[in-house]
């Protein structure tokens, strides 16, 4: 049980990762994650019962995503909407794309195919013996791999892009001062970002077992909440505990979610409230982070 929640909230870990560039980084509103995220999944579970190699498929589902981004900063920047529009256009667009994908399905089951998982089960077991239970390998395999992404990510903005993209969001006249091209910048960041969330879905899919063409229905709030939540804990500047706390607020989202689903009988609570829940989270987060402020403020003054 715990185990689970962990897995589920390093899985989603990595999805807040990729809205965190775009709505913190970047400062651009992006909504294409809720349909990037079940592209990711759908490009997998296409290509993995199609008889592809896991990672490749893995890459490929990547790679999707970078494109839905790129997409999205194009209409932004070539026709002048604004970004929230931008990727509800991209998102919408997806639905359909999505279905295609999984062959014109709704739903694509992956029992009997070989996943990331299964693989990494099956190599844990030959090592350490079939005693070791399933569940804390993929455990493991999740807090690894979650941990790399999030080391690669801080390396890259240390490097003069990952810089720069931070400066597009603090200052883009400075940015544009300084004869980078915005546009080339945005698309960079917007694609960078929804990468690394189609590549979460692809691991989600792995994980619950299927790929739906809904399984990315308010994954953005989901994101949201998290990075507001990692505020809450972490306050800081630094990209490495910026990128620690946009994991930890996927934890304890998770953990308050279950804890809705499994204990909110006691007061009423059914999973039909679950996004209310959500929305009151935030609306919760971003009133104490303004009352977090306020007080440093008057303790300065």
């Amino acid at each position: 049980m715990i185990e689970g929640i962990f897995v589920e909230g390093l899985v989603y870990g990595m999805m807040v990762l990729g809205v965190f560039i775009t709505f913190r980084i970047l400062d651009f509103p992006d909504l294409t994650v809720d349909g990037s995220f079940p592209l990711g999944a759908a490009i997998f579970a296409s290509m993995a019962t199609s008889g592809f190699p896991v990672l490749f498929a893995v890459f490929v589902s990547f790679l999707g995503g970078v494109l839905c981004g790129a997409i999205t900063a194009l209409i932004h920047n070539k026709l002048k909407v604004p970004s929230l529009l931008a990727g509800i256009l991209t998102m919408t667009m997806l639905y359909s794309v999505n279905i295609r994908v999984l062959g014109n399905k709704a739903n694509l089951p992956l029992l009997g195919t070989e996943t990331s998982l299964t693989r990494v089960v099956d190599f844990a077991q030959r090592i350490f013996g079939t005693g070791i239970s399933e569940s804390w390998i993929i455990l493991v395999f999740f807090i690894l791999l979650t941990a790399g992404i999030k080391i690669i990510l801080d390396l890259f903005f240390h490097t003069d892009v990952g810089l720069t993209l931070g400066a597009l969001g603090s200052n883009e006249q400075m940015v544009v001062s300084q004869g980078v091209n915005p546009e080339i910048l945005k698309m960079t960041g917007v694609g960078l970002s929804n990468g690394i969330v189609a590549l979460s879905g692809a691991f989600a899919a792995q994980y619950q077992g299927f790929a739906d063409v809904s399984l990315g229905q308010g994954i953005v709030i989901t994101g949201l909440a998290s990075v507001m939540i990692g505020e809450f804990i972490i306050h800081s500047n630094r990209i490495e505990l910026l990128t620690l706390r946009v994991i930890l607020g996927s934890l304890v989202f998770k953990g308050i979610m279950y804890l809705g689903r499994y204990y909110g009988y006691y007061i009423n609570l059914t999973p039909n409230d679950l996004k209310l829940i959500t929305g009151l989270m935030i609306i919760l987060s971003l009133f104490l982070t303004k009352w977090q402020k306020a007080q440093r403020t008057e303790r300065n003054i």
